[in-house]
């Protein structure tokens, strides 16, 4: 209020800064509660799924073929009783009976441009577990990766879009158990629409996520054109 009269002099409105959903994810702010801090790390992985691992997941030397069908997304939730959550072991060998898969396994973080790291395009059988996040077995969704192909052909993955709901899914662990998880749900996604809630945000149970590259090879830094994600649930544990 002046001297001279009754005005009443008011701050400038300021609006607020508008904050992404996925602010949680970013190493600036800690991870909600009940997750782990490594899943600050995710910042980075946001970008690797806007375009996963670009060209990564696959060079397009098999290009055409028809193992990696345009998949609509169904978006099946686990459902039935869910298995106790294990203890944290890294993973070394992951088995799909369904699609003849039994492939040695590595760990992976985050690569030098932000984006999640790939098993070597040379190693034909071999999956990578992204150490950052949840191992399989424990609660939370735990994240494996693979190529589609490489130079000598068809990858770890190459298959990963005909696994159907209900194939069993096996990770063995470093401290000797087995974790069996189920799929329940087979989706893919053009690169860049990714949706992170679901990919990430489930924390009610054990789960586990497959994810490679799948639809029309376009090349350049988008590779293939969409993602595959196989869904599945912590069934059994031995």
């Amino acid at each position: 209020m002046t001297a001279d009269d009754d005005t009443i002099e008011l701050d400038p409105i300021v609006e607020p800064v508008p904050r992404s959903k996925w602010a949680w994810l970013t190493p600036d702010r800690p991870p909600r509660r009940g997750r782990r801090a490594a899943w600050g790390g995710f910042a980075g992985m946001m970008l690797a799924f806007a375009g996963i691992f670009g060209a990564g997941a696959g060079i397009g030397l098999l290009a055409g073929a028809p193992a990696l069908p345009s998949l609509d997304a169904t978006h099946l939730q686990a459902t039935g009783p869910k298995a106790a959550a294990m203890t944290r072991s890294t993973p070394t060998r992951i088995r799909i009976p369904a699609i003849r898969v039994s492939a040695p396994m590595m760990a992976v973080g985050l690569a030098t441009d932000g984006t999640i790291g790939t098993p070597p395009l040379a190693d034909a059988n071999l999956a990578a577990w992204y150490s950052g996040g949840p191992a399989p077995g424990e609660n939370g969704p735990a994240i494996v990766v693979g190529h589609v192909d490489g130079p000598k052909g068809e990858s770890v993955f190459y298959n990963l879009g005909r696994v159907k709901p209900g194939d069993k899914i096996e990770l063995q662990l470093a401290d000797g158990k087995v974790a069996l998880f189920t799929a329940y749900s087979v989706e893919s996604y053009p690169k860049g629409k990714f949706p992170g809630d679901r990919i990430f945000g489930d924390y009610s149970r054990p789960g586990l996520r497959l994810i490679t590259c799948g639809g029309k090879f376009v090349g350049g830094s988008t590779g293939y054109a969409d993602n595959v994600v196989v869904y599945a649930t912590l069934t059994s544990r031995g």
